[in-house]
This record gives C-alpha cells, structure tokens and sequence, in this order.
C-alpha cells in the first residue's frame, strides 16, 4: 500500500506537466471577426441618424432663439414674450434630454452588439478547448502578468480558424 502511495505521488507531478495550456488574445480576435466590423458599421450608422436628429433639434432651438430675440425688439406684449420664454426652456430641456437618450441608447446596442460577439467567440473557445484537450486557456487581454510560451500553446490559430477569420487578417484600425 505504501509503495502505490510513493508511485502516486512520484507520478502526479509528471500528470499536471503532461496537461495542455494555451493562450490566445480575445481583443486582437474579436477586432478581426466580421461581425464586429459589421457591428461596428451598425454603430456608426445608428450614431449617424440620432446625431442627426440631435442637430435638427438643436437648429430648431436656435432659429426660435433668434425669432425670440426680434420680438424683444419690437414692442410685443409682456405675456407673449413670456410664453416664448417659457417654449425656448421648454425645447432646451428636451435637446438636454435627447442627447442623455442618445447616449444610452448607443451604449445600449454597443453592448447589445458585444454580447452575441463575445459569444461566438466563447462558443469557439469552448469548442477548441474540447478538441484539443486543454486544461485552461488564458486570454492576454485580460491582463496575465507572465505565460510561459514553451509551456503553453498559442491557440490563436485555431480559434481564427474556428470563427471564419482569415490567417493573413490584420486588425481594423
């Protein structure tokens, strides 16, 4: 019985050497997915319709500016002059409001984009992981201080290989 201990225990070590590392970078692999330039895209296009609606909002505010300031000028009833105060806060307080919901709701889709992403990229992690029998694999993006490259296998290439990326692919600036 003691013996079997001993082998054990002189062959476990030898056991954890002989199980598979690897790492890969998930921010250079996620930049290179077509998804993420057709997210990307998505994005710009999404800013691109509620910066315009923003500028019509806010061109709508200045011009009934303008118009106020004339009526100051002219000698136009105290109550009106009000009333157009009381519309021009009123316009400035929705611009404020419509660009808080602007903001959210690009973060919103951002997040909304990065989630289908990020799982894809799981799923082919998880899938490469099995198929080459790895323990752990580490992801450089998430900040590991130190991996030993001859202890650990790059598994970059299969992973681009798993999502569709080409090997000559480079990220998007």
């Amino acid at each position: 019985m003691k013996k079997f201990l001993i082998v054990i225990m002189l062959l476990a070590p030898m056991s954890l050497l002989a199980q598979k590392f690897g790492y890969m970078n998930s921010a250079e692999l996620i930049q290179l997915m077509p998804e993420f330039s057709k997210a990307q895209k998505k994005l710009q296009d999404l800013e691109k319709t509620y910066t315009n609606d923003f500028n019509a909002m806010r061109t709508e505010l200045e011009k009934k500016g303008t118009e106020f300031e004339k009526l100051q000028q002219d000698s136009v009833p105290e109550n009106i002059l009000k009333r157009r105060y009381e519309e021009l806060l009123q316009m400035e307080q929705r611009l404020q409001q419509a660009s808080q919901e602007l903001q959210q709701s690009l973060a919103q889709a951002e997040q909304q984009e990065m989630i289908a992403i990020q799982t894809k990229l799981r799923d082919a992690l998880d899938a490469v992981g099995r198929d080459g029998g790895f323990v752990c694999i580490f992801d450089l993006a998430g900040g590991v201080p130190y991996i030993s490259k001859s202890l650990c296998e790059d598994v970059t290439a299969k992973l681009r290989t798993k999502l569709g990326i080409p090997a000559n692919a480079v990220p998007a600036k």
